[in-house]
């Protein structure tokens, strides 16, 4: 958990605070926790031939067939493949196909950010100085304080114009730490129909959560 607080607030205030508010805090996370185990996940419930995987706001059809190769490779067209080795047994096919779209996922968010980073950071020079893919969550993406950009790679099962949204948000924040007016403007300027891409990851973000 992460605790925002302004300037000037001692640490010795600050854990004060944390304290008094610890069993609110806790109540608030447990209800969440609930409500998110409620949302019905968008994956599949095995990963075999003929299951359908989530990607980019669509569901495509896995396809798994048996390859000569010592690992699982995945290849992605209209549908997803899945070359898994002839020696491994049927009952590992689930879970390390599974293990293979996730890593593939992974690789594909990275080249995604990178690609809307260079269409939106000449404008108004907002460039970062990394760029991460991680496995958050409760949060899609954040920019620290030396303009590390840091992205939650299941957004690669959202629409890409939601992608690309997050994408746009972070680098926003490169020139405006806050969210004020001047902050939602940058973003407007970017992209006109922004509210739409934030009020669709909002109705539809604690399904992505759920992940694979």
């Amino acid at each position: 958990m992460q605790v925002v607080a302004p300037s000037g607030i001692s640490e010795r205030t600050l854990h004060r605070f944390v304290e008094q508010k610890q069993q609110w805090v806790v109540q608030a996370l447990n209800r969440l926790e609930a409500r998110v185990q409620q949302v019905e996940s968008l994956a599949p419930e095995f990963y075999i031939d003929g299951a359908e995987i989530p990607y980019q706001g669509e569901r495509y059809r896995l396809n798994v067939m048996p390859t000569r190769l010592k690992r699982i490779k995945i290849e992605f067209s209209d549908r997803f493949i899945a070359h898994v080795p002839e020696a491994m047994p049927s009952g590992d096919h689930s879970e390390a196909i599974r293990g293979a779209l996730i890593r593939w996922m992974k690789l594909d968010a990275k080249l995604k950010t990178e690609q809307y980073v260079e269409k939106h950071a000449h404008k108004h020079l907002l460039s970062p100085r990394s760029i991460s893919i991680r496995s958050q969550k409760s949060r899609w993406g954040s920019c620290g304080i030396h303009n590390d950009i840091h992205l939650n790679w299941l957004l690669i099962l959202a629409p890409p114009e939601v992608f690309e949204y997050v994408v746009v948000h972070e680098l926003c924040h490169i020139k405006v730490r806050n969210h004020s007016s001047q902050f939602w403007a940058l973003v407007a300027d970017h992209l006109p129909d922004y509210r739409q891409r934030r009020n669709w990851l909002k109705e539809q973000g604690s399904r992505l959560m759920k992940g694979l």
